[in-house]
């Protein structure tokens, strides 16, 4: 029984897709909810598995080809076992035909011509891998990567000098415009402060050990933040509040978007109700969403929605930074790299492990007043992680 390989219903919001990854080839020998194939949206990439045992028969749609909701892209061949491989028998040079433009015209997809025209390869001369040997923008550019380079009467004056063009991705091209309208539409601005990170690092060197052994889950540091965030999103509603047309939209939730680094590109799903978890479960959902931002599992779900958001880029050793806002958030957290620094306390110099703090704010909605107060809490709580679990 042949089945037609549909693409998913996509997330709302969304107008097409791009196939991203191709995980089986025809002919390919296929288990019950293997995944064939991965489609990339603006948003999430979708997998789509084997419906049951079988092959698969063929792709219709190569990778890099953009594709709507339910359309067709490839067949697959219920309970059917895959054909044994032969040796192909090479005919005589004599006996092949020469190709032509002409003879290939017609079964040259947009993609392959495309592909064509930015590699310089005739398209021609390409074998091609879809339906009745139509070929894809893929089959060009596999050619263009195995041709031999041309003979030149000129010798290369560095041959190491090379360069390679790679189209960016979809969520690649979404966090671009993301960004753009972030710094178009809003009037941000960005106010610093700094924290002594001594006490926390106390707590976490005292408790790390029983900590683990109970909730199964190191003891970190995003717990401390995301609960210190909490407690001054309730003193400074503003914070947590959105723009909508000419209207304030003031929320009596806490869902923090926490900026995760995926090999696609930086995304920010969402750990909902913070004010309601214990350190012990911000950190437990925090490694589950990082885990699927990995992995490429997040839902949409996950990823919309947030009022404010943190990011970390301490992780990465930076040191100071003014992020850009998430829209429609009004702000955004940037916490940084801890580093050990001569500070005076009581009129002696001592060394400190301090942190910056960074919060880009939207001017339209949050005061000049407001946002350093925000901060100063923030510093305050950290600077004195007893004054989280009293709320004071």
């Amino acid at each position: 029984m042949t089945i037609e390989i549909k693409v998913p219903v996509l997330p709302e919001s969304v107008a097409d897709a791009t196939i991203a990854t191709w995980h089986k080839q025809p002919g390919d020998q296929v288990a019950r909810d293997e995944v064939l194939v991965d489609i990339e949206t603006d948003k999430v990439v979708l997998e789509v598995p084997a419906p049951e045992d079988g092959v698969l028969q063929e792709i219709l749609e190569a990778e890099g080809e953009t594709v709507l909701a339910e359309q067709i892209i490839g067949k697959f061949v219920a309970g059917a076992a895959a054909a044994p491989k032969e040796e192909p028998v090479k005919a005589p040079e004599a006996a092949a035909p020469a190709a032509s433009s002409n003879d290939k015209g017609d079964v040259v997809t947009p993609s392959g011509r495309r592909a064509a025209g930015e590699t310089g390869v005739d398209a021609a001369g390409v074998a091609g891998s879809g339906k009745d040997g139509r070929i894809h923008g893929s089959d060009v550019k596999a050619a263009a990567s195995s041709a031999p380079a041309a003979a030149s009467a000129e010798p290369l004056v560095n041959p190491g000098r090379s360069q390679k063009r790679v189209p960016m991705t979809r969520l690649r091209k979404r966090i671009a415009e993301r960004l753009l309208e972030a710094t178009n539409s809003t009037a941000m601005l960005t106010t610093f402060n700094e924290v002594n990170m001594k006490p926390i690092m106390d707590i976490r060197k005292q408790y790390k050990d029983v900590f683990e052994k109970k909730h199964d889950i190191r003891l970190g540091f995003m717990g401390f933040y995301v609960k210190a965030v909490c407690e001054a999103l309730k003193r400074f509603p503003a914070v947590n509040a959105s723009l909508d047309g000419d209207d304030i939209v003031y929320h009596n939730y806490f869902d923090v978007s926490i900026a995760v680094s995926t090999p696609r590109g930086l995304v920010t799903p969402v750990l909902r109700d913070c004010n309601l978890m214990t350190v012990a479960e911000i950190e437990k959902g925090i490694r589950e969403l990082a885990l699927k931002g990995r992995d490429g599992k997040l839902t949409v779900e996950e990823m919309s929605g947030g009022n404010f958001t943190i990011t970390n880029g301490g992780v990465f050793g930076s040191l100071m930074s003014t992020p850009i806002i998430n829209p429609p958030q009004s702000a955004i957290l940037g916490m940084h790299k801890i580093q050990d620094r001569p500070m005076a306390v009581d009129g002696k110099v001592e060394i400190l492990p301090m942190m910056y703090l960074a919060l880009s704010y939207d001017h339209r909605i949050i005061d000049g007043k407001e946002s350093v107060s925000f901060l100063v809490t923030i510093k305050e709580m950290l600077e004195d992680p007893t004054r989280l679990l009293l709320e004071v």
